[in-house]
């Protein structure tokens, strides 16, 4: 399991080969032994197939070609509807509309979800996380007719490889992992943590394509500018408080 967690690629491009129902339902399977709080199980995953339902999706996902070309969509959501409908059949009073309630389903979403790719490369299959899930909630929302106490946190296209993609670049432990407390970054420490991105070649294309000094400028002014992190941050509030998990009573 380490060298597939090693090896991991996001997969853009897939074959039209469909997934077996055998093998994507042992795949599912697998994520629901994921850790969970209180073993609720706070979420849920809807798989999505249909062509109709997918170009729906695709265009919530601002028209990411891997949406159409993946056999599968999966959306994984926060869900506090499932287990709260339990509570009131079984004569207790659910209080699951706030936000720490939201936040543990959300956790637990992602966890399952992690789970689920694992199994999934495990398996050869391929995938990419879609950030749009959150940028885009209120539409998915829609799209799979979600009910109150039910918000998307992440979402994954899945299927077989078409492409073999190098490995994506990471920080080196040293710049994650912390030993007993935080210790916070100087100068010289951030020199000596990002000095392996910053020198890749990629990096030098990035800088001349963007016309940039620095790849921080191209993350913090070109990809995730504050205005768009201010803009999404306020959408995605507002679908949860929407969704009924922002009660203050």
């Amino acid at each position: 399991m380490i060298n597939i967690m090693l090896s991991h690629k996001s997969i853009r491009a897939f074959k039209n080969d469909d997934i077996p129902d055998e093998l994507l339902q042992k795949i599912l399977l697998g994520g629901t032994r994921a850790s969970t709080t209180g073993n609720i199980q706070a979420y849920s995953i809807i798989v999505t197939s249909e062509k109709e339902q997918k170009n729906k999706l695709w265009q919530a996902h601002f028209k990411q070609s891997m949406v159409l070309e993946a056999p599968l969509h999966l959306t994984f959501c926060a869900d506090f509807n499932r287990f709260s409908e339990w509570c009131k059949v079984r004569k207790a009073e659910p209080g699951y509309d706030n936000f720490l309630s939201f936040f543990t389903a959300a956790i637990d979403a992602l966890l399952v979800s992690q789970n689920i790719v694992l199994a999934a490369e495990a398996e050869g299959l391929g995938i990419c996380y879609l950030g749009t899930a959150t940028y885009n909630a209120h539409l998915l929302i829609e799209i799979l007719e979600l009910p109150k106490l039910v918000v998307p946190v992440a979402s994954i296209v899945l299927g077989y490889p078409a492409e073999n993609p190098g490995l994506t670049d990471r920080l080196p432990l040293e710049g994650v992992v912390h030993t007993e407390k935080y210790k916070n970054y100087v100068s010289a420490d951030i020199d000596r943590i990002y000095a392996e991105k910053e020198n890749l070649e990629q990096t030098r294309e990035l800088l001349k394509i963007n016309q940039k000094e620095t790849l921080a400028q191209i993350f913090a002014e070109k990809r995730y500018p504050k205005n768009d992190n201010q803009f999404f941050s306020l959408r995605y509030l507002k679908t949860i408080a929407d969704q009924g998990f922002m009660h203050n009573e």
